[in-house]
């Protein structure tokens, strides 16, 4: 068996690498590595929720994170990086968000009660993460964020209808698709006039979106209803 320590030429003692202490720093650069890209990536939602994707710039963005553009750099290239970074890691958040908000148990709820479960959640998420708007509906973000942005809206979309097709047994296909995207468009265009108000104006305006929503809805799916079953 060999020893645990050796002579080195001048008969100094010397200890044998200790294996966990080798595995334990590379942990420790890791973690301060995980960090630093926490960081950025938080700067740079404060930078492209301020400056918009165009107006934002790498200097910006290490100097909202208190980091030289060197540091930086070690982690991310250039910008479309960071952003197609903070992208997945947001759109990963919004399928969770949904993913909740569209639960069995809140579609059978009655519609106005439906509306509130669903809505409210996917609407705090946007309040709370500002860079998602910009990120994802910005005439000049990266290709990969469009094109993934593109398939979650689709995938949404899809849901809707099949919420909607619940409560609207005797429409048809068709109508209920109409019905879905006239319904989804409201949303998204009430949502960006929300986000645009001064904070203390923000509960009316969602109040009236909700309501626009439910008036449109409601008289359609009491028509359903009162159609001979086919």
């Amino acid at each position: 068996m060999p020893e645990a320590n050796s002579d080195d030429a001048e008969g100094t003692r010397r200890k044998a690498p200790d294996p966990a202490a080798a595995t334990a720093r590379p942990r420790r650069r890791q973690a301060r590595g995980e960090r630093r890209i926490a960081q950025i990536l938080d700067a740079a939602a404060t930078v492209f929720s301020t400056a918009g994707y165009t107006g934002a710039s790498t200097n910006a963005i290490a100097r909202e994170a208190g980091i030289s553009p060197g540091t930086l750099y070690q982690f991310f290239p250039n910008k479309e990086a960071i952003a197609v970074e903070l992208g997945d890691q947001l759109l990963r958040r919004w399928r969770a968000t949904y993913g909740r908000a569209l639960t069995p148990a809140h579609l059978e709820l009655p519609l106005e009660e439906l509306l509130e479960a669903v809505l409210d959640p996917l609407i705090r998420f946007n309040h709370e993460n500002p860079a998602f708007g910009v990120l994802m509906h910005g005439p000049d973000i990266p290709g990969k964020i469009a094109m993934d942005h593109a398939d979650l809206h689709s995938s949404l979309l899809s849901q809707v209808e099949g919420i909607l097709s619940g409560h609207l047994s005797e429409a048809s296909p068709a109508e209920v698709s109409r019905i879905a995207r006239l319904a989804f468009a409201t949303f998204k265009a009430g949502l960006d006039l929300t986000l645009s108000v001064e904070p203390d104006e923000r509960d009316a305006y969602i109040t009236e979106l909700k309501t626009l929503l439910f008036r449109y809805l409601q008289p359609l799916v009491e028509d359903c209803r009162a159609r001979p079953a086919s």
